[in-house]
């Protein structure tokens, strides 16, 4: 059976850390993956993590299963993070949250569900998106097609390209959205665009699936969320894919969330019944561990505002890393033009650099760079910025 079964190809950015792993080279450098690094170079623990895992270590009294979608009140949780406390989406039935195992996981389950539950569904991606969106979607058997997002030139938005495609779209196609930190470019829409989006949406009669996988890491919790809140105002329906994986730490716990917003209490109920469905065939029930964090923090108020200082902290330091990239290559390539990177938001920065040059940055350099030139600045620190930016400026 197995004898002709050919060899995968590697994943494009997880691929790259196995090589980073393989690689002997003591000075080498790892800016592909999206794992927040402090600044010693090391993905730390949360402190509120840590606490909350004892308060559960200490009051856990049963491994057993979790209901398909999860706790409700983590689902609640959840919802409150999204919309904000006071919003009716939070407990007005309108909108249902199931416990998925990471971003990811949500992301396939409601790839399933337009596959099952909606015939000739088209879905949108921007260009360029995440790398393993196509895959997602594709394995979930829709056909994908792509709006333009990222305008090289300027190192901006795409918007007037971006608005032009949306306006061709109808009821059968939906659209993916970045809630904020766009990944890999960076870019996010400023509110007035946002406004725009949602009015286009609307008046094509556009499902939205949003990803929101950094809520905390561009400028805050609350303004990271506001193009999902506006869009939740302005459309009957749409898809929220969460990820606590960066704003919590908690990578290898696998936890996110799948919302569904829909016109009334009774439709969301029968979209969430299907997404169970889903779920069932797929994973059965979530893992408990990770989403237990989430709801041990965000149910305790001190712990819940600590974490926000956490986070803060995580956020600022990009930014810092972000300004000082910049102002390093000013130095040591003046002729190159970098200075968008301390605009953009998030981990990641679409940097310009071409597949040749980010091979050369591997080869002889041993810097790891996703080939599209996606840099994850949360791996820069002070002690590897100087030999970061002048292998940067070598190969340019």
């Amino acid at each position: 059976m197995f004898e002709d079964v050919p060899t995968a190809p590697s994943d494009p950015i997880l691929g790259l850390t196995e090589e980073f792993v393989r690689d002997p080279r003591e000075h080498k450098i790892n800016l592909s993956v999206g794992v927040y690094k402090d600044s010693s170079g090391a993905t730390p623990i949360l402190s509120t993590v840590k606490e909350a895992e004892r308060k559960l270590l200490e009051t856990e009294t049963s491994k057993g299963y979790k209901p398909i979608t999860g706790d409700p009140t983590y689902g609640r949780l959840v919802r409150e993070l999204l919309f904000g406390a006071d919003s009716e989406l939070v407990d007005g039935g309108r909108a249902a949250t199931a416990h998925a195992p990471g971003g990811t996981g949500a992301l396939r389950v409601v790839g399933d569900y337009l596959k099952q539950n909606h015939a000739g569904v088209t879905l949108w991606l921007s260009e360029p998106t995440w790398a393993n969106h196509p895959q997602i979607f594709q394995k979930a058997g829709l056909p994908i097609k792509t709006y333009p997002y990222f305008d090289k030139q300027s190192n901006g938005l795409s918007f007037e390209p971006l608005l032009d495609q949306l306006r061709k779209l109808g009821p059968s196609d939906v659209v993916l959205l970045h809630a904020c930190c766009h990944n890999p470019t960076g870019v996010d829409p400023n509110p007035q665009q946002w406004e725009q989006i949602a009015s286009v949406l609307a008046e094509r009669g556009v499902v939205p699936i949003v990803d929101f996988a950094y809520q905390g890491f561009g400028r805050g919790l609350d303004e990271d969320a506001a193009g999902v809140r506006l869009l939740a105002k302005r459309l009957p329906e749409m898809f929220i894919c969460s990820s606590f994986s960066k704003n919590f730490g908690l990578y290898n716990e696998r936890t996110g969330a799948l919302t569904v917003v829909g016109k009334s209490s009774a439709h969301t109920a029968a979209v969430f019944s299907q997404l169970k469905i889903c779920i069932r065939t797929n994973y059965s029930n979530p893992p408990a561990h990770g989403g237990s964090i989430v709801s041990t923090i965000l149910g305790n108020p001190e712990l819940r505002a600590r974490w926000v200082e956490e986070l803060a902290g995580m956020r600022n330091r990009i930014l810092q890393m972000r300004q000082r990239f910049v102002e390093e290559l000013k130095v040591k390539a003046p002729s190159a033009e970098f200075g968008f990177i301390a605009d953009q938001l998030g981990m990641f920065s679409f940097s310009g650099l071409n597949r040749e040059q980010v091979e050369r940055l591997r080869t002889e350099h041993a810097i790891y760079i996703v080939g599209s030139g996606r840099i994850n600045v949360a791996g820069m620190t002070a002690d590897n910025m100087v030999s970061l930016t002048s292998a940067i400026a070598n190969v340019l």
